[in-house]
């Protein structure tokens, strides 16, 4: 049987090692619901998981792991379908994505997690914990699908419509300037991480397998609006963090569940979508924040 090495694309696999020199985590593969899956690890503390929003991949969170590896264990996996994490037999449905969920928490956490998804990953996370809140210590949701209808502005939808149909250079330009705040000032401060990360974010775009993956869970976790009786059954301590930008996921849906649920709301500024890689420094206080924590002096 071929390794998932094979299976990946050999120009993606190349582009992978590039984008994962120097993040000080560690990677490995396991078998989580069936599912073979590529987990980054590291850090020592109380553990994090993190869960990335879709089409994306563990890498991600580059900007933010070096602080948050020096307090905590950190689990960065990439998602069923999503990066390295491909499918096997080809069948991804919610709840399995769920049991591969429950299924990480129990091989890489010796004590509950803190739970922080984004986006997509703040849906499942959120949906997960409803029904597990017994097996999270804390709750984190960024800028998270499923608190509300997902009616982003029509510029975005046009742009992520352009770029699902067609994933090339230019329409990822286009959905990503939709995506932040100033996106000239984050390839400016990543250089070439940058290119890595679009590079591969573009392979994992063009992959068959992945686009099968992300209309699967999108359709199932990620637009669905979670039922309120769910949220409320989620009784680990919650915060949110949002990018005041945010045009796809709005922050009234933020302010909303703040107020309905009793969450703390934490709003980063000059950030849309992703605040964790436009203001990783900002972020990595928001979260801190939210896990209890003192902030760190900034370095």
């Amino acid at each position: 049987m071929a390794t998932l090495e094979q299976r990946l694309q050999p120009a993606g696999v190349a582009i992978r090692e590039r984008l994962l020199a120097g993040i000080p985590l560690t990677e490995r593969r396991v078998t989580l619901a069936g599912i073979p899956t590529a987990v980054l690890e590291g850090g020592e503390g109380e553990p994090v998981i993190l869960l990335h929003g879709p089409g994306e991949f563990a890498a991600k969170w580059m900007r933010i792991i070096p602080e948050l590896v020096v307090t905590h264990r950190v689990i960065a996996p990439d998602m069923p379908g999503h990066g390295a994490s491909q499918l096997i037999d080809g069948q991804l449905d919610a709840d399995r994505v769920l049991a591969w969920l429950g299924a990480l928490i129990a091989e890489t956490c010796v004590s509950p997690p803190a739970l922080v998804g984004h986006l997509l990953g703040g849906s499942i996370a959120a949906r997960f914990a409803g029904d597990h809140s017994d097996q999270l210590s804390r709750l984190v949701l960024v800028d998270a699908m499923g608190l509300g209808r997902f009616r982003p502005a029509p510029t975005f939808a046009l742009a992520l419509i352009r770029f699902l149909a067609r994933p090339t250079q230019s329409t990822s330009e286009h959905l990503w300037r939709r995506c932040t705040v100033d996106l000239d000032g984050v390839r400016e401060e990543m250089g070439e991480r940058w290119e890595a990360f679009e590079a591969y974010y573009l392979d994992r775009a063009r992959t068959p397998s992945a686009k099968a993956a992300l209309r699967t869970l999108m359709g199932q976790l990620g637009v669905p609006v979670i039922p309120a009786a769910k949220l409320a059954q989620i009784t680990v301590p919650t915060a949110l963090i949002w990018g005041r930008e945010n045009i796809a996921m709005r922050l009234r849906i933020a302010e909303a569940a703040s107020a309905r649920y009793g969450w703390p709301l934490q709003v980063i500024d000059d950030a849309a979508d992703d605040p964790a890689l436009e203001q990783p420094e900002a972020f990595v206080q928001a979260l801190l924040r939210a896990l209890g924590e003192t902030d760190r002096p900034q370095r």
